[in-house]
């Protein structure tokens, strides 16, 4: 993704081409080998971090004109900093691994933007490295480095510029995992492909073995054409065919997720179980508490009230190896058949409740994994729809107030 997008895109291929040591990194530029004077006059290297406005895989416009870096504040000659570009200061990891001491803001003469990255960059570049070089002649940002080759490095199909625009980069590495599953893709299923598909996982992994249908339509994200249906595609088919656009890695298992066929989930970072049949569902988690492969189990119960009206509730349950001991699952989580007659069974169409149970858990995985604050640590969690209320249950005691 990198490469391409340099590529296609003629002002950032020029930096590369004239020797600009430039990569794309979490949705933003980055140009190293920056020579630089330190206060004490001796020359250093920095890098040079700025945001890109990027439509599908080119760039197309200009962002902000404020840069950022990482190294000491510049000098110049004399050891004196430059305080004509000065910023803000302040120590961030907007990229994996690169962590950022000062921004700089300086505009072109007039007021004008700049033109393009090329303009920025350089103009950047030679009031940072002019110095430097001044200093001495040997000293060049232009270091051309070899050019990667080799398999793409992001699981995504363009740049996950959202990332990047909110500067949460380092924060979304945490969310990157080798091997995801969603066993069961019907509506909570589906959603949480949505939203996990948003995601810098390596690899997804659906499950399921049966046809997308009319209901199931009318429950997931995004809309099926008739045509699509009447091709009669496997769920697991119809979503992958769908988010393949976005993400590249994302793996249809065609077929019934049960006792016989969890050995292929011990090889899972993370499982999202998204079905309401018990048995299958107990063997499941046994194999995975067995393996310490953490999980969320997600359902719903629903009924019609006597004025004809639908209550009831969505949950989610969180098991990790951490958790082992403290909490009885069994007891939140039901191993029986889904009841004769049960709405739920009968597809009734809830695409809100799908997604809302999808969130749900979603949003607790990416609480385990460090994206968001977790304060409670809950491992159940419980939204009544009559009421518009969470609950949370079995929270880790030993975990912050």
């Amino acid at each position: 993704m990198s490469q391409q997008l340099i590529s296609l895109s003629p002002e950032l291929k020029r930096l590369r081409d004239e020797g600009y040591n430039v990569r794309i990194e979490a949705g933003h530029l980055v140009i190293a080998d920056i020579p630089y004077v330190a206060n004490d006059r001796s020359t250093k290297t920095g890098i040079l971090v700025t945001d890109l406005v990027v439509s599908a895989d080119v760039v197309s416009g200009m962002g902000t004109h404020v840069i950022h870096f990482a190294g000491d504040y510049p000098c110049d000659q004399h050891g004196a900093p430059l305080e004509k570009i000065k910023n803000v200061s302040d120590r961030k990891e907007i990229v994996p691994g690169i962590i950022i001491q000062h921004s700089f803001s300086s505009k072109p003469a007039g007021g004008r933007p700049y033109a393009d990255y090329y303009d920025k960059v350089t103009t950047y570049v030679g009031m940072i490295s002019g110095p430097a070089i001044e200093l001495d002649p040997s000293l060049t940002p232009r270091t051309f480095p070899p050019l990667e080759t080799g398999s793409d490095e992001s699981p995504f199909q363009y740049v996950d510029t959202a990332t990047s625009r909110a500067g949460i980069g380092a924060i979304s590495s945490n969310l990157e995992l080798d091997a995801v599953a969603i066993i069961g893709a019907g509506g909570t299923g589906s959603y949480v492909l949505d939203f996990v598909a948003k995601t810098p996982v390596i690899g997804i992994h659906l499950f399921d073995e049966d046809v997308f249908s009319n209901h199931n339509a009318f429950r997931a994200p995004g809309a099926a054409s008739i045509e699509e249906l009447r091709d009669r595609p496997k769920k697991v088919d119809y979503l992958l065919e769908q988010y393949s656009k976005m993400h590249r890695h994302i793996h249809a298992h065609p077929y019934r997720m049960d006792g016989k066929a969890v050995e292929e989930l011990l090889s899972m970072s993370f499982v999202f179980i998204c079905i309401d049949d018990g048995p299958a569902k107990k063997a499941i988690l046994c194999a995975l508490k067995g393996a310490k492969i953490p999980f969320i189990d997600v359902g719903m119960g629903l009924n019609v009230s006597p004025d004809g009206k639908l209550f009831g509730a969505v949950r989610a349950v969180t098991w990790t190896p951490e958790s082992e001991g403290k909490f009885d699952i069994d007891k939140r989580i039901s191993y029986g058949e889904a009841p004769d007659g049960a709405l739920y069974a009968t597809n009734i169409q809830v695409a809100e409740l799908n997604c809302m149970n999808a969130c749900m858990a979603v949003i607790r995985w990416k609480k385990y994994l460090g994206f968001y604050a977790d304060l409670e640590e809950e491992h159940f969690s419980c939204y009544n729809v009559d009421g518009n209320n969470i609950v949370n249950d079995d929270q880790n005691e030993d975990g912050p107030p």
